[in-house]
């Protein structure tokens, strides 16, 4: 059975990794208990980029890999498999980690003032770090201004909510 379509473990192999891992991610679907050389030679790519993909991969609990010797050379090698049962939580566990992120930026933005001088090369700068340069822009020396985030902030709450909503399915 050859698996041609884009399933979720490939799609997530693409989103870790780019190109390289979802050629990797095919190789190991099309192949169950493939060697990393083998899969080396049905991606074309070298074995240095399939190991880093590989041991990536497993590092993510997304494939697994099992040592055993290689009866013609008496060498050990690692056979590995997809996982694709442990995409799904994989997926979850990450949305989870955003909306940690998520929820400590909307903290970090509805506790601080923010002011900005409208360069595109400056950065922006909190209060306290405006009233120490008396609220000039160190860089370019224009006056920094109060940026209002009140968009910010409700892009972040509506962020927030839908991956709560998501995650409680």
């Amino acid at each position: 059975m050859k698996i041609e379509y884009e399933d979720t473990f490939v799609k997530v192999a693409g989103l870790i990794g780019g190109p390289d891992y979802v050629r990797v991610a095919r190789a190991l679907l099309n192949n169950e208990n493939a060697t990393d050389e083998e899969i080396a030679s049905a991606t074309g790519l070298k074995i240095k980029t399939v190991r880093k993909a590989l041991y990536d991969l497993f590092g993510r609990s997304l494939i697994s890999g099992v040592r055993v010797r290689d009866p013609k050379r008496g060498w050990f090698v690692y056979r590995w498999k997809a996982q694709r049962d442990q995409t799904d939580g994989f997926i979850q566990t990450q949305k989870k980690k955003i909306l940690v992120r998520l929820k400590q930026r909307l903290e970090h933005e509805e506790t601080r003032e923010f002011y900005f001088c409208g360069t595109p090369t400056c950065v922006t700068r909190t209060f306290e770090e405006a009233m120490e340069t008396f609220f000039k822009c160190p860089t370019c020396q224009r006056p920094l201004n109060r940026i209002d985030n009140t968009e910010l902030k409700e892009a972040l709450r509506w962020k927030i909510n839908q991956l709560e909503e998501d995650i409680a399915k």
